[in-house]
């Protein structure tokens, strides 16, 4: 588990830890409906969303080599200082090195390239910062626009399994979209090297 040390700041965005402050905002986007159709839970309530925000605050500062790492990051938009999505990088240390991203964006900026602006500063991390081999996006099979982020971040489609889980009552399909550092290397420059 790990926290970011200093935002990371984009053209639009800042990506930076969480706050008690980021109560309201955090509750508006989980407690959608729109937000949770795609996602393993339903809508929360301020409550339930009080306990998401105090676990993400809990996490340490540095790094396990042993264990698994979570980062998760406030999005805020820098023109308006409003938080407008909850997103994570997951990735172990281990001789494997594989990585995992992905959030949720509040409806009222969707459209604007957000998600794959997030994913690209969640790549750098990944690829320049801690050295991982592959990251992946997983996404419900119907959710076409973080399918379509992902993508236009740099991952490909590697995977799609066929009612593979029972969620909410019903199969869903998976989508897995990855990406290998040394794809990101060659479309990206070597900034580590």
């Amino acid at each position: 588990m790990v926290q970011l040390a200093q935002p990371l700041v984009t053209s639009r965005l800042e990506l930076r830890r969480f706050t008690l402050d980021d109560l309201d905002a955090l509750t508006s986007l989980y407690e959608r409906e729109d937000v949770n159709r795609y996602l393993y839970f339903e809508p929360r309530d301020r409550a339930a969303t009080l306990e998401l925000l105090h676990g993400r605050l809990a996490r340490p500062e540095a790094t396990s080599d042993d264990e698994e790492n979570v980062l998760f990051v406030a999005v805020v938009e820098r023109e308006s200082a409003r938080l407008v999505g909850d997103f994570m990088l997951r990735w172990s240390n281990n001789q494997h090195r594989q990585g995992e991203m992905g959030g949720s964006l509040h409806p009222d900026v969707h459209g604007r390239g957000y998600a794959g602006e997030i994913y690209r500063e969640l790549l750098t991390l990944a690829f320049d910062k801690y050295d991982l081999h592959r990251v992946i996006g997983r996404c419900d099979a119907r959710n076409a626009a973080s399918i379509r982020s992902l993508a236009k971040a740099g991952l490909h489609q590697e995977a799609r399994l066929e009612e593979n889980e029972f969620v909410k009552g019903e199969w869903t399909s998976e989508v897995v979209m990855a990406l290998l550092q040394r794809e990101w290397r060659t479309t990206n420059g070597d900034a580590a090297g």
